[in-house]
C-alpha cells in the first residue's frame, strides 16, 4: 500500500515564477517533476508511495494543452488515494509579464509568431478556471526572485511557526490597485501624510522618523489599537473554522509611508501572539 503524500501542483501563468518556484521546492526538500502529462499523474503517485518522498511538487502549465479536465479530475484521484493535495498559482500583471518577456526575449507559449499580450491574455483566459480552484494564488509582479523565495518557505517549510493559519501582511497604493488576493482590506488614505513633509517625502515606513510622524498623531493611534483588536478578535476564530491563509492588506496614496509603517506595527503585535507573519511591502519601491 502506497503512503499517503503531500503533494503541491504548481501551475499559473508563464513568466509568473513557475520554473523559479520549482527549485526552490527542490531547495525546501521536494521531490519535483515539470511538465509531467497529467494522465501519468497517477501511476507516478504510486512509484513515488513505494519511495521515501513524502512531499512532491509537479509543475503543470498550459502548453499540456487540453490539460485542464484531466488535471482536476487527477486531482481528485489523488485525494481520493488518501493524499494531500494543494495546488499554487502563480500570475503576475500584464505590465510585469511582458517586461519580463522583453527582458529575457523569451516567446510565449501562446503566441510564437504573434504579440506577447495577446499570448497573455489568453493564457489567463485559458487558466481561469485553474485559478478558482487553486488554494494558494501568488501575484509575482512586485516580488523579486529572493521575495518569492521567502514566501514559499514561510508557506511550506516552517509550518512549525504558524498555528494552522498563514497569515500575510501587504501594505500597497490604492494609485496602484487593490491587492487582488486580499481577504481584508484597510484604506489608512485619512491619516497624516509623511510625503507632504519634506524631510519625509524621499524615506517609507520603516523609517523610524516616518513611524514617529504617523504615530504622534492620536488617529493613527486610535487606527492602530482598534486594528490589533480587530485581528486578535478574527483570528482565532479563522483558526478555528479551518482557514488556510489570511492576507491583511493595509492601503494608503502610493504604498510607501502610511501603509508601510502599519504593516510594520501590525507585524510586531502579532509576532506578540505568537504568530508569524510574512510580509509584503508591494508597491514602496514604485513611484
Amino acid at each position: 500500500m502506497a503512503g499517503s503524500i503531500t503533494f503541491v501542483v504548481i501551475t499559473g501563468l508563464s513568466g509568473a515564477g513557475k520554473s523559479y518556484a520549482i527549485k526552490c521546492f527542490e531547495d525546501m526538500g521536494f521531490f519535483c517533476v515539470d511538465n509531467l502529462p497529467t494522465t501519468l499523474i497517477p501511476t507516478f503517485a504510486d512509484l513515488v508511495g513505494r519511495s521515501d518522498h513524502t512531499r512532491v511538487a509537479l509543475g503543470v502549465d498550459v502548453r499540456e494543452g487540453e490539460y485542464l479536465t484531466h488535471l482536476l479530475d487527477t486531482l481528485g484521484e489523488l485525494r481520493g488515494r488518501g493524499h494531500s493535495v494543494e495546488v499554487l498559482f502563480l500570475e503576475a500583471s500584464e505590465e510585469a509579464l511582458v517586461r519580463r518577456y522583453r527582458e529575457t526575449r523569451r516567446r510565449h507559449p501562446l503566441a510564437p509568431e504573434g504579440n506577447v499580450v495577446d499570448g497573455i491574455r489568453a493564457e489567463r483566459k485559458a487558466l481561469s478556471t485553474m485559478r478558482e480552484v487553486a488554494d494558494r494564488i501568488v501575484d509575482t509582479s512586485a516580488l523579486t526572485v529572493h521575495q518569492l523565495k521567502d514566501l514559499l518557505i514561510e508557506m511550506y517549510v516552517a509550518p512549525g511557526r504558524r498555528t494552522g493559519l498563514t497569515i500575510s501582511l501587504v501594505s500597497f497604493g490604492f494609485k496602484h490597485g487593490v491587492p487582488f488576493d486580499a481577504d481584508l482590506v484597510f484604506d489608512v488614505r485619512f491619516l497624516a501624510n509623511p510625503h507632504f513633509v519634506e524631510g519625509l517625502r524621499p524615506l517609507d515606513g520603516r523609517d523610524p522618523r516616518v513611524r514617529e510622524f504617523i504615530l504622534s498623531h492620536e488617529e493613527s493611534r486610535e487606527l492602530l489599537r482598534r486594528l490589533q483588536d480587530f485581528l486578535g478578535f478574527v483570528l482565532p476564530a479563522y483558526q478555528r473554522e479551518g482557514k488556510a491563509y489570511l492576507t491583511v492588506a493595509i492601503g494608503c496614496t502610493g504604498g510607501r509611508h502610511r501603509s508601510v509603517a502599519l504593516v510594520e506595527e501590525l507585524k510586531g503585535f502579532l509576532e506578540g501572539l505568537g504568530l508569524a507573519a510574512n510580509v509584503i511591502h508591494r508597491d514602496m519601491e514604485r513611484e
